[in-house]
């Protein structure tokens, strides 16, 4: 189908809480979406190699926003359109950061999911695993400091979670890199130039959708560049004040449904005209 417009939407707390399916309300809204020329994808913090059986239920047919924007996705191929890939030599300094500190850290690659060893992310990545077929599950790979003596592949973004306040200042001065929370704890550390935003824009244009159809969702302070760059921004009812602020709509709170609550009262109205 030839889309008119993009809808992105955030995933956690925007289109489902934590540990739940996507409610029956909020796939209606998404079927009505694409039914009415709105391409639909998601937004995430989440790899790239974590998001393919969402893709699947929710039958997105177009390109992922990934790693909070370091990466769009093609679900349908399991490969990327494009990844902003740290250099080598701030990849490892970052690498050997986290690795000296002991920081809880999860990497996230072209060639999957890689964690350190304090990482505390196995769960989350063992329970997507779980009853996929092996050609479809995320590849994880445990790694320690002699990961620094190797061939390193190339990385998009790191998970910092419960990191100590010198740390996370240092990577937040750092004029190289883009620092944003994603949650409680969470810091998400990518090169400069990377957001939700942007890929927003990237993914318009790939599409050949203009940048003024485009609409965005979502919550935390790692959804603000998003909603500040679509044309029409829409916040949940909870979301952080700066992204109430900069929002063009405020729905209700993920457990009211709010997606659907702001795609038929605000998003379709606005696509058809009425």
């Amino acid at each position: 189908m030839k889309y008119r417009y993009l809808m992105a939407s955030d995933m956690d707390l925007t289109l489902i809480m934590p540990k739940s399916d996507v409610s029956a309300a909020n796939m209606e809204a998404i079927r009505a979406l694409q039914a009415n020329g709105v391409a639909f994808t998601i937004a995430t913090g989440r790899s790239s190699f974590l998001v393919d059986k969402y893709a699947s239920i929710l039958g997105i047919d177009v390109p992922l926003i990934t790693g909070n924007g370091s990466a769009l996705w093609d679900s349908s191929t399991r490969s990327h359109v494009y990844s902003a890939d740290f250099p080598e030599e701030k990849l490892r300094s970052l690498l050997k950061l986290c690795l000296d500190n002991d920081v809880d850290c999860t990497l996230y690659s072209t060639a999957g999911v890689f964690l350190t060893p304090a990482s505390s992310r196995q769960w989350f990545c063992d329970d997507y695993n779980e009853g996929l077929p092996e050609e479809l599950k995320a590849p994880v790979t445990r790694i320690g400091r002699s990961f620094l003596d190797e061939k390193i592949p190339e990385f998009n973004k790191f998970l910092l979670i419960n990191v100590c306040d010198k740390i996370a200042e240092e990577l937040r001065d750092d004029p190289d890199l883009y620092v944003v929370s994603s949650g409680p704890t969470f810091y998400d550390v990518m090169v400069k130039g990377v957001s939700k935003g942007n890929a927003l824009l990237d993914l318009a244009d790939y599409l050949g959708i203009p940048r003024e159809n485009t609409f965005a969702i979502g919550d935390s302070e790692n959804d603000l560049s998003m909603i500040r760059s679509a044309r029409y921004g829409i916040a949940m009812g909870n979301s952080d004040p700066e992204v109430l602020e900069a929002a063009s709509y405020i729905t209700t709170v993920c457990e009211e449904d709010g997606f659907a609550k702001a795609v038929f009262e605000y998003v379709l109205p606005l696509v058809n005209g009425y």
